[in-house]
């Protein structure tokens, strides 16, 4: 009984119990009793109501247990019709020749069917499971490879495989609800379903062809399937169809005269012929002509006589032959002579015994395979022989695979390229597949790891290479290494690449990157950069020293400058002072001491300047100010700067200069101050090695677009430093310190001289002196301060 219905009825026990409660104590209550007697009927009514609740209770009780029974024992009925018809199921699964097991939840799969189905005699039929006690190990792991992901993710399959009996089975898996089922049966054809007229003749056939090939029995049923077909089928889910589309081929359905109905798939652009069916040849197999002559493959049927008694388009345009000569009834040795006349067999030292180990075909029992056939013509054809039936004969399958090995050829040409140049490699690669296993990866690898080389050939899992880096590199290996594991096994459909370095605790730097390929697959490079990055390190400090030595020296110069300056103008001062006489007479002699004071000031200034000058040259922050400017003039302000820094001393001769000037020259665009300043430091220079009385020349020629200004000296020959300073310089900052060591005047020279594009060269005159020529362009001034 149900819960509501036993509180419902208990509700009316209640209700009546207090119901014949209140009837008893009612006469009382109705007379006016006094409170005494009403206290003494109180207990009365209780007891009353009491009894009349127990028995309405007790009646109750037993309706509803009444009814629990009845209810009991309907649904003990209902669980044994339940049972029976499950028990009828399981039999009527059992009896139909197949094995179906289902999976519910992590429970133990149930099994359904007999085990003789599939196992041989005497097998229990838990052991259908172990795939590989029944089925060829690639088909074991294929199948338990397809029942994993069915469980994992629902996915469904439809496969045939070939028995270790040879028989082919059909394995069927689908997902039911929460459930997984998965169904297995033979799919050959009982003797029962035989279809007439050498049947056995049609599969054998079929059973040797390169092209994937399936039969259909009576109601769609499949009955054979060659081998090409099943490893189709095992790879492509689906019907035929669905099969030929996959895979990029193309589907032709053949009706035969025994009522089978076969559907091939063959090659792309392969033209399918269907020729009407010819009269019934010798030994019945006239049946076989449709579908013979309806592949590409070429293929001939020989009797047990060693007569051709059929064979296809295809064969003759292999050999060549014309299908006129090449008829029925002819003896295979007659053929095999033509085409060793016409050149068309392998060259054979001794031809008589290669055809009889060849006729040898007709003795097989199973299929056989040949040596391929290396024919005068460059092609090379593989062979297929099998037995064409009871009464003896042989089938051949021909197949021209020169493309076939050309392309072998190529690729393991290509990867032996391959290897060669990943072993040459300084970077450590390494290529992981989907399953986290390693499948590429060369020597390098192992040397930057200090991995074992073997561990590498055994195609080893990702755990296993981060267990050996750990026994490597016990301080961080591990941990390396599980952080490079993360990016491999990420299945993150949005995952990119990355890249990065990697410092171990002995002291290594690896840079790597992880590249995810096309085919799903996962590569790892690393490059040693210790060694660069020390280096880079050792560079980096040595410039920010550079740098800092920089901003030191300009701070200095700015400062020295400064300082200098400062005492020098009170010494300028006070030596004009004592010249004017303003303080008093001065002696010849003190006279000659001021000149001596007052010139080496000037020259002292001049340093100054030129130092100043220098600083905002090597700083790139020098300005020019191009005008017009009149070149007499600016020779004459040289000359005047040249007279204040070699005054005429009593005693010793004057130093003799020469001007020459042409009466007309171009307008010179150019900074004034700084042509003052180059042609002053060069008179300067030459005065210092000109002996007093010497002579000094200047002159001025102007030449197509440019002006050349050339100083001269009979005086000592100039220095090597001296030349270094004026040469072009492009030397290191050692060279550079050397030419401001032996004269800040020529280091200005040459920088105002390239300020203004301009060039230098020095030359020794024989026997004495020196000869500076500058050429400057007469308007490059104006383009260098655009720039």
């Amino acid at each position: 009984m149900r819960p509501d219905g036993f509180r419902k009825r208990l509700g009316f026990a209640l209700c009546g119990a207090a119901s014949l409660t209140l009837l008893t104590a009612a006469p009382a209550l109705a007379q006016g009793l006094s409170s005494s007697s009403l206290m003494n009927a109180i207990p009365l009514a209780i007891a009353v109501g009491a009894g009349a609740f127990a028995l309405l209770a007790t009646a109750v009780v037993r309706r509803i247990m009444r009814e629990g029974k009845h209810a009991q024992q309907r649904s003990s009925e209902q669980v044994a019709s339940l049972r029976a018809l499950v028990d009828d199921y399981e039999a009527l699964l059992s009896s139909t020749g197949e094995v179906t097991i289902v999976w519910s939840g992590r429970a133990t799969p149930k099994f359904f069917g007999p085990a003789s189905s599939i196992l041989p005699a005497g097998r229990r039929v838990e052991g259908v499971l172990d795939f590989a006690s029944w089925l060829s190990p690639t088909d074991a792991e294929a199948l338990a490879q397809r029942v994993a992901d069915l469980r994992a993710g629902g996915q469904g399959f439809d496969l045939l495989f070939t028995a270790r009996d040879g028989r082919q089975m059909r394995a069927m898996g689908w997902a039911l609800g929460g459930r997984i089922a998965l169904r297995l049966r033979p799919t050959l054809y009982q003797p029962g379903d035989r279809v007439p007229n050498r049947g056995d003749d049609l599969e054998r056939v079929i059973g040797t062809l390169p092209d994937p090939v399936v039969l259909f029995g009576p109601g769609g049923k499949v009955v054979f399937a060659n081998a090409a077909y099943q490893a189709l089928a095992r790879s492509t889910q689906g019907t035929p169809s669905e099969i030929a589309d996959a895979n990029g081929l193309e589907l032709v359905s053949l009706d035969l005269p025994v009522g089978k109905a076969a559907y091939l798939r063959v090659r792309p652009g392969t033209a399918i012929r269907t020729a009407p069916i010819p009269a019934p040849a010798p030994d019945g197999l006239a049946h076989l002509s449709a579908i013979i002559d309806a592949l590409a493959t070429p293929i001939a049927i020989f009797n047990a006589g060693r007569e051709l008694v059929q064979c296809n388009r295809a064969y003759a345009q292999l050999w060549r032959l014309d299908p006129k000569w090449l008829r029925q009834g002819m003896d295979e040795r007659a053929i095999l002579d033509k085409l060793r006349t016409d050149g068309m067999l392998p060259a054979e030292p001794d031809y008589q015994a290669w055809r009889a180990r060849h006729l040898q075909s007709y003795t097989l029992k199973t299929p056989r395979e040949s040596d391929p056939w290396h024919l005068p013509d460059g092609r090379t054809v593989q062979v297929i022989s099998a037995p064409a039936g009871p009464k003896g004969g042989v089938i051949y399958v021909f197949e021209d695979i020169t493309d076939q090995l050309k392309l072998k050829s190529q690729h393991r040409t290509q990867l032996d390229v391959q290897r060669s140049t990943l072993n040459a490699l300084n970077e450590g690669v390494a290529v992981f597949g989907t399953n986290g296993r390693l499948t590429l990866a060369n020597p390098r690898l192992s040397t930057l790891w200090r991995l074992p080389t073997n561990l590498l050939d055994t195609n080893p899992h990702i755990d296993q290479i981060v267990e050996a880096v750990a026994r490597a590199l016990p301080e961080d290996g591990a941990i390396l290494w599980r952080d490079l594991k993360r990016s491999i096994v990420d299945l993150n459909p949005t995952r990119t690449d990355t890249h990065g370095r990697i410092t171990r605790a002995d002291g290594k730097m690896l840079d790597y990157a992880i590249t995810r390929l096309p085919d799903g697959q996962t590569m790892m490079t690393f490059v040693d950069v210790t060694e660069s990055a020390n280096y880079q390190n050792v560079l980096k400090e040595r410039n920010e020293a550079l740098v800092t030595a920089d901003r030191l020296k300009d701070a200095f110069v700015q400062n020295v400058s400064y300082e200098l300056r400062s005492p020098l103008t009170n010494i300028i001062g006070f030596a004009d002072l004592l010249a004017s006489e303003a303080a008093g007479p001065l002696t010849d002699k003190q006279k000659s001491y001021t000149d001596y004071i007052r010139a080496s000031s000037v020259t002292l200034g001049v340093l100054i300047d030129n130092i100043l000058d220098l600083a905002t040259v090597d700083a790139g922050i020098a300005q020019m100010r191009p005008e017009p400017q009149d070149v007499p003039a600016l020779i004459e302000k040289a000359k005047a700067g040249l007279a204040a820094t070699f005054p005429d001393i009593d005693g010793e001769e004057p130093l003799n200069i020469e001007i020459d000037i042409p009466e007309e020259l171009p307008v010179l665009y150019a900074d004034g101050t700084r042509i003052v300043q180059i042609l002053y430091n060069l008179l300067s220079t030459a005065a210092r090695f000109t002996e007093p009385g010497g002579k000094v020349r200047l002159s001025v020629i102007p030449r197509g677009e440019r002006m050349i200004f050339t100083v001269e000296d009979d005086g000592t020959q100039m220095t090597d430093e001296m030349r270094a300073a004026l040469s072009d310089r492009s030397d290191a900052a050692a060279t550079s310190a050397r030419q401001r060591g032996a004269g800040l005047g020529l280091a200005i020279v040459r920088s105002f001289v390239h300020l203004h594009g301009g060039t230098i060269s020095v030359e020794r005159r024989e026997p004495r002196g020196s000869r500076v020529v500058v050429s400057l362009p007469l308007a490059a001034a104006l383009t260098t301060a655009a720039e």
